[in-house]
């Protein structure tokens, strides 16, 4: 299994065909399914935190990224990440 490594950065597609970076800024794993937290490098690279939209990928067991398409699968990865966020404080 690919592991995904905090601080990789990738090219993904997003809805308009137009390339983006993103860089991954945690991963976390649930009941088996690796996920990973993303936001855009531009965003990243203008230091305030505010401006980053974080957004969540799933991780397949090849190592590639895909779009959660399930509002409930998207609720549960969000609220672990949080869980991750706020134990880091």
């Amino acid at each position: 299994m690919e592991r995904i490594e905090v601080g990789e950065i990738f090219t993904i597609s997003d809805e308009n065909d137009q390339e983006q970076e993103v860089e991954v800024l945690g991963t976390v794993n649930i009941e088996g399914t690796e996920y990973a937290a993303v936001g855009f490098v531009e965003d990243l690279q203008k230091e305030t935190e505010e401006d980053i939209d974080i957004f969540f990928l799933k991780v397949d067991h090849e190592g590639d990224l895909s779009f959660i398409e399930n509002d409930e699968e998207f609720e549960k990865v969000s609220n672990a990440f949080d869980e991750m966020m706020n134990e880091e404080d």
